[in-house]
């Protein structure tokens, strides 16, 4: 993956997650770290909320991150797809250190951690010229 995407998702904090059932599309919102050598987002969200209802059930999901910004000049975002999937074993135990590390506060959360794991990056950073993309895909 590019430098520029990797720098830009671990300047930021917030991901959009978009999942779909029944033709019907749901959003949220979750606090994320980013482990670079999986490709992955880390995320907390309960079992029972719409967006991981939906995911249990078409795990292909899709998503942002974004600059809020009105200066046209300084637009910056990514936009996503990837597999959200529950983590066991090994991996699991990293993403709770990744995710506790940067967010200790989650520790007093009986929450379940979640993996988003890329397959497809499209960032726009206008500040290399109006329009500018970057495509990353998985191999």
């Amino acid at each position: 993956m590019d430098k520029k995407i990797i720098d830009f998702i671990k300047k930021h904090h917030v991901l959009t997650l978009a999942t779909s059932n029944n033709n019907k599309s749901y959003c949220a919102n979750c606090f994320y770290a980013f482990l670079e050598d999986e490709n992955s987002f880390i995320f907390t969200s309960d079992k029972d909320t719409k967006h991981i209802q939906d995911a249990l059930l078409q795990n292909f999901v899709s998503g942002s991150v974004v600059l809020e910004t009105s200066i046209i000049g300084k637009i910056q975002g990514i936009q996503f797809t990837g597999i959200l999937f529950s983590p066991e074993g090994d991996l699991k135990k990293k993403i709770t250190k990744t995710y506790m590390r940067k967010y200790p506060f989650a520790k007093l959360m009986k929450t379940t951690l979640w993996v988003l794991k890329l397959n497809f990056v499209k960032m726009t950073d206008n500040r290399f010229g109006f329009g500018k993309k970057l495509i990353w895909k998985s191999k």
